[in-house]
């Protein structure tokens, strides 16, 4: 793609910005894209980074990107170097998606990775995998809420606190592997909150933390959220999540931006629980 990119950077129609995921909107500065052009490539993370909380490096770098302002259009092509190396077109306003296709699948093919896929940020839902970004504001005037039932894994007792190992294992297809690796490294940045039934963990959401965006404002960051299979439907996910939400409130944080998968069971909680839909991301393996 031919860079024609404005002094401002891409055209954020949608919230979300390549490598640094979904933002609240007044979040994006004229300046975010150049930031992350800038650091491209050195393995740094930006200060507003939510990745950045995990260590390591950053895996992903910008290949290219482009602006047609007239149009209302921009692309961005991202390599990502961990796990499976992939490479993602991110598309913003109307294109010929067999073309996009064609130009990812190519791009992927030059670069040795695995795996090509389109991001589409669009205002309306798409057919395929598509994610709804979704805020939540929290009131600085406000009265401090126990939710029943929930207690941060830490302060479970010592029989009840063995059983999380075998939660997480059956959770690993929603991120909770990965959270375990991370809290047996010493590497979790707050607590996790969990629900349990006869003597096991049962739900948990977490880690809890907060940190500030590009203008300053404090942000809850996102948590690995799961209820085991057979303990669904019983009110375990939307205690899990006002506790949470408690907590970002004590916390001190202004707002919390997330994905969630269009239908799913945590994009329905969402929707009941009242927050305010952003945009939306479809993801397509090419």
């Amino acid at each position: 793609m031919r860079d024609t990119s404005r002094p401002e950077g891409l055209v954020f129609q949608v919230p979300y910005v390549p490598t640094l995921g979904p933002m609240h909107p007044d979040a994006i500065t004229p300046g975010l894209w150049d930031q992350v052009v800038a650091i491209s490539g050195t393995g740094r993370f930006l200060p507003h980074d939510k990745d950045a909380r995990w260590g390591g490096v950053k895996s992903e770098r910008v290949l290219d990107h482009s602006v047609d302002g007239a149009q209302g259009m921009a692309a961005a092509t991202m390599l990502d170097r961990g796990g499976r190396r992939t490479v993602r077109l991110h598309l913003y306003g109307e294109f010929d998606l067999d073309q996009a296709a064609d130009q990812v699948a190519k791009l992927a093919a030059d670069h040795g990775a695995d795996r090509a896929q389109l991001v589409r940020l669009t205002t309306e839902p798409q057919l395929g995998q598509c994610c709804r970004i979704q805020l939540r504001t929290f009131a600085r005037d406000f009265e401090t809420t126990v939710v029943e039932g929930v207690t941060e894994l830490d302060r479970l007792s010592g029989p009840v606190r063995d059983t999380w190992p075998d939660f997480t294992d059956a959770l690993t297809g929603e991120g909770f592997a990965y959270l375990a690796a991370q809290e047996r490294a010493g590497a979790l940045d707050g607590p996790i909150l969990t629900v349990t039934e006869a003597g096991r963990v049962v739900g948990a959401i977490g880690p809890m933390a907060t940190h500030p965006d590009p203008v300053g404002r404090i942000r809850l960051l996102p948590q690995y959220f799961g209820v085991l299979p057979d303990h669904r439907g019983r009110g375990h996910g939307r205690a899990l999540w006002r506790a949470a939400m408690e907590w970002g409130q004590q916390a001190g944080a202004d707002y919390q931006v997330l994905q969630t998968e269009l239908g799913g069971a945590s994009d329905r909680l969402c929707r009941g629980e009242g927050l305010d839909t952003l945009g939306f991301v479809t993801t397509t393996r090419v």
